[in-house]
């Protein structure tokens, strides 16, 4: 049974848009087999479905993974001349579509085309022995996309065209639960307008704003706001470059993507130290953070439950705000090109996005762009 099958489909009547949450992350990679394999080995996910040639599709690949409530579908192309190849060439490994689980994506196409969506894909009936799947997409910033998926009447593994995989799994789960947020990178100029798009044509709120003060440091800075739809199931931050001295991570993440994209997505945990040293023995790489940060960490955020010492030696960063403390750590880019990375947070009741961490961030991140040469 589809994880979304097990969840609870409740939605306010005065959101035109009623969102039940993140359906699944389509990244467009270059060898799908080898990135699957790379996420079960180093991220404990487990493939659960997919679809290529021994399925009677022939252009390209498709593996689905699954860990709690995140689905991730890594998506290859069998061919040179293909939208898929095309992706990939351009930008790289990255993510193409974020995919929103609805109840009706029949109407949620129409509601956000009637406010000035771009249609990519018409509500689309994809069946089989397990029911149905209802699609349809809609144009976000650069080439990304997102797809309303209605699955409530299917009971397959994942949707029409994919078979179930059934295999031990490689290597045990790390803990992650669900999909916190998504972080998306625009141009220069351009962070207001997709807020804006988010607003008036999905229907989200703004929920916080950071300007250049906000996130800056002595060479580089940055703007960001972030949107969320009616019930806070989606997060969407929304970064633009600022001026500073040398070049921002934005503008360094714009260089090598070749435009606007998805910079990071955001996973729970509600055990952060256990998964943060699972990854870490695994080989997954993490920015460091120095050792300053640590000596007054205390005095800044007060008591949390985890231990101070466990905290500094993960190089986990710690936020407080009105409604309690969260805990957080970002990996290197997953790639070679600088763009798509990962972070793990653990929210014991703040809602916030760590601002009180911010410098310490993205000086950590500008010493990786002066290795690479792009600071």
């Amino acid at each position: 049974m589809s994880i979304a099958a097990n969840q609870s489909t409740t939605a306010t009547e005065t959101d035109f848009l009623p969102l039940l949450g993140t359906d699944h992350l389509e990244l467009y990679v270059g060898n799908a087999k080898q990135s699957a394999y790379y996420y079960q080995t180093a991220f404990g996910y487990r493939v659960t479905a997919y679809c290529g040639p021994e399925t009677g599709v022939r252009d390209r690949a498709s593996y689905v993974l699954e860990q709690g409530k995140i689905r991730l579908v890594l998506t290859t192309s069998l061919k040179p001349d293909s939208a898929v190849s095309d992706h990939v060439k351009k930008h790289g490994d990255g993510v193409k579509v974020l995919a929103l689980w609805v109840d009706d994506a029949r109407k949620s196409f129409e509601e956000t085309t009637k406010r000035g969506a771009k249609a990519v894909q018409a509500p689309t009936i994809l069946s089989d022995e397990h029911g149905e799947v209802v699609v349809a997409s809609i144009e976000t910033y650069g080439e990304t996309i997102h797809t309303f998926v209605e699955r409530k009447n299917y009971r397959g593994a994942f949707m029409p065209g994919f078979q179930a995989v059934d295999k031990p799994a490689i290597s045990e789960p790390v803990g992650l639960k669900h999909v916190d947020h998504c972080v998306g990178n625009v141009g220069w100029g351009e962070m207001n307008q997709w807020v804006e798009f988010y607003e008036n044509v999905l229907g989200f709120k703004l929920l916080l704003t950071f300007d250049d003060k906000d996130i800056s440091t002595e060479y580089s800075a940055l703007m960001s706001k972030v949107v969320s739809n009616g019930n806070g199931y989606v997060k969407f931050p929304i970064n633009e470059p600022a001026e500073g001295k040398k070049k921002s991570q934005i503008e360094e993440y714009l260089d090598f993507y070749q435009g606007p994209g998805v910079q990071h997505i955001a996973v729970a945990t509600d055990d952060i130290l256990y998964t943060v040293a699972e990854l870490k023995r695994r080989g997954v790489e993490f920015l460091h953070i120095p050792g300053t940060y640590y000596e007054n960490l205390k005095d800044r955020v007060g008591d949390v439950q985890e231990d101070f010492e466990a905290i500094r030696n993960l190089n986990i960063l710690v936020d407080r705000d009105e409604e309690g403390y969260l805990l957080q750590i970002f990996t290197k880019p997953v790639e070679d090109r600088p763009t798509l990375f990962y972070e793990i947070i653990q929210r014991r009741g703040a809602q916030s996005f760590g601002k009180g961490n911010f410098k310490a961030l993205f000086e950590s991140i500008e010493r990786e762009q002066a290795l690479r040469g792009n600071l």
